[in-house]
């Protein structure tokens, strides 16, 4: 089966480093999909969720990928690591009702020894290997990190229908996945966040609660989150031109 990154793979050789574990969040419903599993829809031939796992197995720094999935999905997400010929080891386990609960039950299938753990939205299908490897490499020197790029629009702090005020837009970022963290920190961050019944739309979020920091690292305006119908237009938008410039 075709691999979009297999030049890349055959271009790379292993070199030491902290094991990595990469946890792919792929149990959400999709609610604004009308009615479709996202992560399952073709994205110019190849699932959404397959183009995920194929771009984690060519980062060099991803040691191993645990799958946190639906459970009618189970066996699909394993039928899919083969036919796309996923080479590193994957585990595939059940997600939780929250993302939360997701994540924290992947760490705890996680190889024991790992170092690292990197977080990866599955409906995050054009992270490419670089990227996901520079964040992995910021968390080794600082226990935390992101990809994150500048907010384009100007952004509106409201209370209920009223702006309270406006954000300087030089200090804002949108932040995306992977977010990769220390193995220890991570679930001592979201095991605290889930026994104080707290809300975190990403890790980040639940590492920040424990007062630790957070390093940033430049995202990429085509890592998009595919969310809505309009996201699978954009993207395969962004793949086409992406394949014009190799």
């Amino acid at each position: 089966m075709f691999n979009p990154f297999s030049k890349l793979l055959r271009r790379k050789k292993r070199e030491d480093h902290p094991f990595c574990s990469a946890i792919v969040a792929a149990a959400g419903s999709s609610r604004r999909m009308e009615g479709e599993n996202k992560l399952l829809l073709p994205l110019e031939g190849i699932p959404v969720l397959a183009r995920t796992l194929l771009a984690l197995d060519a980062a060099r720094l991803v040691d191993e990928i645990v799958v946190a999935a639906r459970e009618a999905d189970l066996l699909t997400v394993g039928d899919l690591c083969k036919i796309y010929g996923i080479s590193k080891p994957v585990k595939i386990v059940r997600g939780g009702e929250t993302r939360l609960e997701s994540v924290y039950a992947a760490c705890l299938e996680c190889r024991e020894d790992a170092a690292f753990l990197a977080v990866h939205d599955g409906a995050r299908p054009l992270a490419e290997p670089d990227l996901i490897d520079r964040v992995i490499a910021l968390a080794h020197r600082t226990n935390a990190a992101a990809p994150a790029v500048p907010v384009k629009d100007t952004i509106k702090l409201v209370m209920g229908s009223v702006v309270e005020r406006t954000p300087d837009r030089d200090s804002l970022r949108a932040v995306q996945t992977p977010q990769a963290f220390d193995a220890q920190l991570l679930r001592a961050a979201l095991q605290a966040a889930s026994e104080a019944g707290a809300e975190v739309t990403d890790d980040c979020t639940a590492v920040e609660r424990l007062g630790k920091d957070v390093y940033l690292t430049d995202g990429s305006y085509e890592n998009i989150k595919i969310t809505t119908p309009e996201d699978m237009l954009l993207a395969e938008a962004l793949l086409q031109k992406r394949e014009e410039r190799l």
